[in-house]
């Protein structure tokens, strides 16, 4: 028995040499290689939304070095955008219901289709919220609308850094509407981000009524890669913004759930079909919406921002943004502050006043609506010049 033994022993011995020898390796670390295969875990699908391993972080930090490492890539993969794939059937259930079939079809295709809220990020720039970033600038836009980002990377969305304060700027896109223009004009977008690196592109048509879809998929984006940002800015393509003002007023708060912009009050329901915001009963039967913010432009700070994605999913999404963050702000009970700063309906409502081309004006302001980029390069011009004005508007 005992030769048995050294025998069994001496070959042991000797594949360990051999192998050891082969692979350049010393003992020791042939001994380790052997235990981590042996204590590797499998890899962990994150295909689903939100799937939580519940116990999988505990158990991994009561372990050594070599299993660490592994809790730390589980942690890195459960904090990154989970939706790979479009899995999305239309919703029947109401379909037969006489209230379903008098809607307009743009209706019934929402309705149909309201459930599937999170979708794949095409595009992704995660590394924009790395360090601590003061102001993100979150601008809605859509593939065709080119010269207005680039109107904008040259005025208002400039990045930069203000007393230590940094400021970074995102486009929120989907894929083009029209199928003819789709392949064509992604190859653009994708060499535009080439260039820039701040586009944020879902898998979902850009339409009016999937703006909401932005606003939801946004939130989550923020919540998984931006806990580093202390305030974000959101508004649409064509909006002159004064980045310098907004940094002033934002110096002046204190820590809360703030929601600021051009908020509308008791605001009513549109039922003429003719109108872009008309809303048939069966959508919404009160008589008013919640207090909400122009969607053309506000601030909230990050902290309510993680809030705000959280209510959202427990509404059934609505097809006018702004509205939407209305009443998720309504379950939170928060209040949006109103400002004189958001002009998100113009300077003044009267689209010929000349108010609405005085840059006396837009000097004192945070955000205005609504300019076309050769109206905001002019304007931004003359605002930054040696302007020189008669009588000053003071609202901040």
């Amino acid at each position: 028995k005992k030769t048995v033994y050294k025998s069994v022993l001496l070959s042991f011995v000797l594949v360990i040499a051999v192998t050891v020898l082969q692979r350049g390796m010393t003992a020791n670390q042939f001994l380790q290689s052997q235990q981590q295969k042996e204590l590797s875990p499998e890899p962990m699908n994150a295909q689903k939304r939100d799937n939580v391993l519940p116990v999988a972080n505990n158990f991994w930090k009561k372990e050594q070095d070599p299993l660490t490492k592994t809790a730390d890539a589980t942690e890195k993969q459960a904090r990154s955008w989970d939706v790979t794939t479009t899995n999305c059937t239309a919703n029947l259930n109401s379909s037969k219901d006489d209230w379903f079939k008098g809607l307009e079809p743009n209706f019934q295709q929402f309705l149909l289709y309201r459930h599937c809220r999170y979708f794949p990020l095409l595009i992704n720039h995660p590394e924009k919220c790395s360090g601590d970033i003061y102001l993100l600038i979150v601008v809605k836009s859509i593939i065709t609308q080119h010269d207005r980002r680039e109107a904008i990377r040259k005025t208002w969305g400039r990045e930069k850094e203000v007393g230590g304060k940094k400021v970074r700027t995102l486009f929120l896109l989907g894929v083009a509407s029209k199928e003819e223009e789709r392949a064509n004009y992604q190859k653009l977008l994708e060499y535009e981000n080439h260039i820039y690196s701040d586009i944020l592109q879902w898998d979902f048509l850009d339409s009016f009524f999937n703006l909401t879809l932005k606003e939801v998929n946004f939130l989550k984006w923020l919540g998984i890669y931006c806990d580093n940002v202390r305030y974000v800015f959101k508004g649409d393509d064509d909006v002159f913004v004064s980045p310098d003002n907004i940094l002033e007023y934002l110096g002046d708060q204190k820590a809360g759930d703030l929601f600021v912009g051009d908020v509308l009050h008791k605001a009513r329901p549109i039922r003429k079909k003719e109108n872009k915001y008309y809303i048939p009963n069966a959508l919404y039967s009160k008589t008013h919406y919640p207090p909400y913010a122009g969607g053309g432009g506000f601030v909230m700070d990050s902290p309510l921002a993680q809030k705000l994605h959280r209510v959202s999913e427990t509404l059934e999404l609505y097809p006018i943004d702004d509205v939407f963050l209305g009443m998720c702000l309504e379950v939170l009970k928060v209040t949006p502050v109103a400002h004189a700063g958001f002009k998100t309906f113009g300077i003044v409502k009267n689209k010929n006043s000349k108010m609405n081309k005085e840059p006396c004006f837009f000097q004192n302001m945070l955000v205005v609506h609504k300019l076309l980029p050769p109206e905001l390069l002019r304007m931004w011009d003359l605002v930054h010049s040696n302007l020189t004005c008669s009588r000053k508007l003071y609202i901040l």
